[in-house]
């Protein structure tokens, strides 16, 4: 079984570390890694919502592991330099495609988010995971019989529905409709995995949906 670490998922933060030396999302603080930075050899980033991405825990790992490579797809390449990661520590991926890392084997995969976004399939030793949070859906992608799914299960649609006409009675604004256009259901989640999982397959879910009164916080954003 792979081992895995959720140091933080939802909306304040992403981050989750693999078998103890693959990082996938930065969104926390510089502190919240620091135990586990030595070990780091890959960073995998997803998008630019900064619950995904934090610049200067970023900015920081890129100075303290001068060797940590950062795997990530080309629309966060200028934001990565400006963040000041060296380009020579960045990775440029291709959806679709595999890449050998030698203690794994990456492909990303494209995600539909109201910002260019990917998830990821990681091939270690010990087994198979799929990492994938903020798509409204999980269309043409398949991980089958993988070992740890990591997948958002952000809302269930008569919760949210009942919410959303909720504030819409009351002239408030419904930021859960900025939900239903970024994020994946559980009901979404559920028949993916129902198609992929085997009987030894895990799985945890992820960026679920935290109620928030203040539209300023909304996830159309994350």
């Amino acid at each position: 079984m792979v081992k895995y670490n959720i140091i933080s998922t939802g909306s304040d933060g992403n981050a989750t570390i693999l078998e103890d030396f693959v990082l996938v999302d930065c969104g926390v603080p510089y502190k919240a890694l620091e135990p586990y930075v030595p070990k780091l050899k890959l960073v995998l980033l997803t998008h630019i919502h900064s619950d995904h991405f934090q610049k200067r825990t970023i900015k920081r790992l890129a100075s303290e592991r001068p060797t940590l490579r950062f795997g990530c797809c080309r629309w966060l390449v200028p934001p990565l330099i400006a963040a000041g990661v060296p380009e020579r520590q960045i990775d440029v991926l291709t959806p679709r495609t595999l890449y050998g890392y030698g203690l794994c084997n990456v492909i990303p995969v494209m995600l539909a988010h109201n910002v260019p976004n990917c998830g990821y399939k990681v091939h270690f030793p010990s087994g198979k995971v799929i990492y994938a949070t903020d798509t409204n859906n999980l269309d043409g992608i398949q991980a089958i019989g993988y070992d740890l799914y990591l997948i958002e299960s952000n809302y269930r649609d008569e919760d949210i529905q009942t919410k959303i006409q909720e504030k819409k009675a009351a002239g408030q604004y419904a930021y859960e409709l900025q939900v239903l256009r970024n994020h994946l259901s559980e009901a979404k989640c559920n028949d993916f995995l129902a198609r992929n999982m085997k009987a030894n397959s895990v799985y945890i879910p992820m960026h679920v949906h935290v109620d928030k009164e203040n539209a300023h916080d909304c996830d159309s954003e994350n």
